[in-house]
């Protein structure tokens, strides 16, 4: 029987499923309702009543149309579609009580408030709003709350439409914020005065459809109309979210996720979102070469002459960081591989094997974990390690999904059945499956680099594809390194990993390679945006772009090619990483046959075909690896601390901050008393 049901909104007929309310109705008949409470990702609350409808022939007031389903309407007299009006008298009427009740106690600080100009109530005022006002008495006022250095509060403004307390407790999985009281004396707040304790909340300063929820680090800095806006991509992990990032002059001053339903939805992590202040500090803005153990500023040509000097005729090594858009990778690679010398992009010791992308990719999309019945974890604390898809296995879990997890105990916001903290946990579940066999379900497998950068991270990689094989499930490998898959697409490896690669090398060239000591010896240049470790280490510094200030293609965690766009320009004399590298080959008399960025991505496509289809997740033929005995250890995580993972985070005041505030409250044991 079909579920499909017609229903007429505004004299325009459509046929949609019954389970559909009557806002996701109008929205497919491009009939705009407004809303407060309503969001399409968060449960249904209808207390706002601003998408207040005309039902033809139901009961003679209107109905909220974020709360009531198609299938619940009842046909015309001759069987006709139901009717549904949004701008009779009677909706009008009810839309501007409304909107005169959410005004009685909003102050009047449109022109001081930070949201003035992309403020949801402020826009519905002016188009479904009156011009008066019948309230004569003092308004209520209440007092601000300290959600932590990230979200600024103004609880006066606050309407309850409670998507904040939706978000944390459903999307965020924190149970810290609610609703106390009741009429006038009912408030949003958070329980004992606690700050928010998740990498997710700064998507409350989004949802907020008033001044109420504000960032902090943003506040009074800029106005909507005065930035400019760039659509990209987040680099600060693997998973490729789409964000926005808003200029003002040569600054960034915010960055805002964008909606992509199979990679963040419309979500991203905090440091995504606050990491800007960090392209502001310590960047490197000029060449330097290192004389007498002193670091001093010279000119490009100067700098690229010393480095193509150190080059010639030496064994050279080049080392990836986990920042570098493919371009820059492919040109390195040419360029070292044409000198006779090796380049390594795992630089964390992963023993993911080139060549076959279902290992060091696998066969799961982002999207398949929204229908998986199964998942299973693998040394991995995604919480951490992609804090917007721990969100995503959190949203399968409150579907029904059974999650289960081999690794250190951890907390990732929802229950999960513990299966062990060491590889024999693994092996002996690979060998339950072989026994079991398909069950028909889908399963979802994701294991983490923490599983794959100890020494024995092929046996259990093989283990995980032999689960895969076993029970038919898909496999999605958790990077945590924005270039790591690009990286091995194009093939910048070296058989034997990062040891083999700087065996006897007299010059490093490091790409952006910050996670990494350099041993003394080796020549070093450092290519890169900030002075962090291997600027320190670096005997030439050609000062690069960051990926804010510059094209580039990045690949996500399950193979996805994206391209971030320029947003604006690197301070100083840095230029852009595959310019420099194309500089330094003219300088090496081995020029790279390109001259612009066009050109590049040219070889670079006609090279590997699938690079070009932006956007698509090439399916990958599944290639198992052979199995073999993993080593008698536990599994440890990749990542310690979630704020200061890259050289832009410690950059980053704020997160330094907040890594200060997390170190805290894991030492400090809460009570309530």
């Amino acid at each position: 029987m079909s579920n499909l049901k017609k229903i007429n909104i505004d004299g325009i007929e459509v046929e949609v499923d019954g389970a559909m309310t009557i806002i996701q109705a109008a929205e497919v008949a491009g009939v705009e309702i407004p809303r407060f409470c309503y969001h399409e990702r968060l449960s249904i609350a209808g207390n706002c009543r601003m998408c207040l409808v005309e039902v033809v022939g139901g009961p003679p007031k209107p109905a909220a149309s974020c709360a009531m389903q198609v299938r619940d309407l009842r046909p015309g007299p001759n069987g006709e579609a139901p009717v549904v009006k949004t701008k009779s008298p009677m909706v009008k009427k009810a839309r501007e009580g409304v909107m005169e009740f959410l005004l009685i106690n909003h102050p009047l600080d449109c022109p001081i408030c930070d949201q003035g100009g992309e403020c949801d109530l402020q826009d519905q005022a002016m188009a479904y709003g009156v011009d008066f006002s019948r309230y004569r008495e003092p308004k209520r006022a209440s007092d601000d709350l300290n959600l932590g250095p990230l979200v600024a509060t103004k609880m006066t403004r606050c309407i309850s439409c409670t998507r904040c307390v939706r978000f944390t407790t459903e999307v965020a999985g924190i149970t810290q914020m609610g609703q106390t009281g009741r009429g006038e004396d009912s408030e949003i707040t958070s329980y004992l005065n606690m700050t928010l304790d998740s990498n997710l909340q700064g998507n409350i300063i989004d949802l907020c459809p008033v001044g109420a929820l504000t960032s902090k680090p943003y506040a009074f800095t800029a106005r909507p109309w005065e930035l400019t806006k760039t659509e990209t991509i987040d680099v600060m992990d693997a998973l490729g979210s789409n964000i926005r990032v808003d200029t003002k002059g040569r600054e960034v001053m915010r960055i805002l996720p964008r909606n992509h339903d199979g990679v963040n939805e419309e979500w991203i992590s905090d440091k995504t979102r606050f990491v800007w202040d960090g392209l502001r500090r310590q960047r490197l803005d000029t060449p330097y070469i290192r004389e007498n153990g002193k670091l001093r500023k010279a000119g490009w040509g100067e700098a690229l002459a010393a480095a193509a000097a150190a080059m010639k005729g030496r064994k050279v090594a080049a080392l990836v960081g986990d920042l570098a858009p493919v371009e820059a990778i492919f040109s390195l690679k040419q360029l070292v591989e044409g000198l006779g010398g090796k380049i390594e992009a795992r630089t964390d010791g992963a023993r993911l094997p080139a060549g076959n992308r279902s290992a060091y990719v696998g066969t799961a999309c982002i999207e398949d974990i929204d229908s998986a019945k199964s998942i299973l974890l693998i040394g991995t604390n995604p919480r951490v390690e992609a804090a917007v898809l721990n969100a995503r296995i959190r949203k399968a879990w409150t579907l029904g999904a059974k999650v289960a997890l081999v690794g250190p105990a951890v907390d990732l916001t929802y229950d999960y059945h513990h299966a062990g903290t060491d590889r024999a946990a693994l092996t002996a579940l690979v060998a339950e499956a072989q026994k079991a066999g398909p069950d028909g379900k889908l399963a979802v497998v994701i294991i983490g680099q923490g599983a794959i950068n100890e020494a024995d991270g092929e046996a259990v990689l093989s283990q995980a594809m032999a689960l895969c094989s076993a029970t038919g499930a898909k496999l999605l490998v958790l990077h945590t390194a924005a270039s790591r898959v690009g990286a091995l697409d194009v093939g910048a490896v070296t058989e034997g990993g990062l040891a083999a690669a700087t065996e006897g090398a007299e010059v490093i060239y490091n790409l952006g390679a910050d996670e990494v000591e350099i041993a003394p010896g080796p020549f070093v240049i450092y290519q890169g945006s900030h002075g962090d470790r291997g600027a320190m280490r670096a005997d030439v510094i050609l000062p690069g772009a960051a990926w804010t200030e510059e094209n580039g293609l990045f690949v996500n965690t399950e193979g996805r090619p994206q391209l971030a766009l320029r947003a604006g320009f690197a301070p100083g004399e840095a230029k852009e990483n595959w310019a420099i590298l194309r500089a330094l080959s003219a300088e090496l008399g081995a020029t790279l046959p390109w001259d612009s960025m066009a050109a590049l991505r040219r070889a670079l496509v006609a090279a590997h075909p699938h690079l070009g289809r932006v956007d698509e997740v090439a399916e990958n033929a599944w290639q198992p690896l052979e199995v073999k005995a993993p080593a008698k250890a536990d599994f440890r995580t990749a990542i310690k601390d979630f704020y200061l993972t890259n050289p832009v985070a410690r950059a980053s005041a704020l997160m330094g901050e907040l890594s200060a505030m997390a170190a805290q409250r894991a030492r400090v044991a809460l009570a309530a008393e």
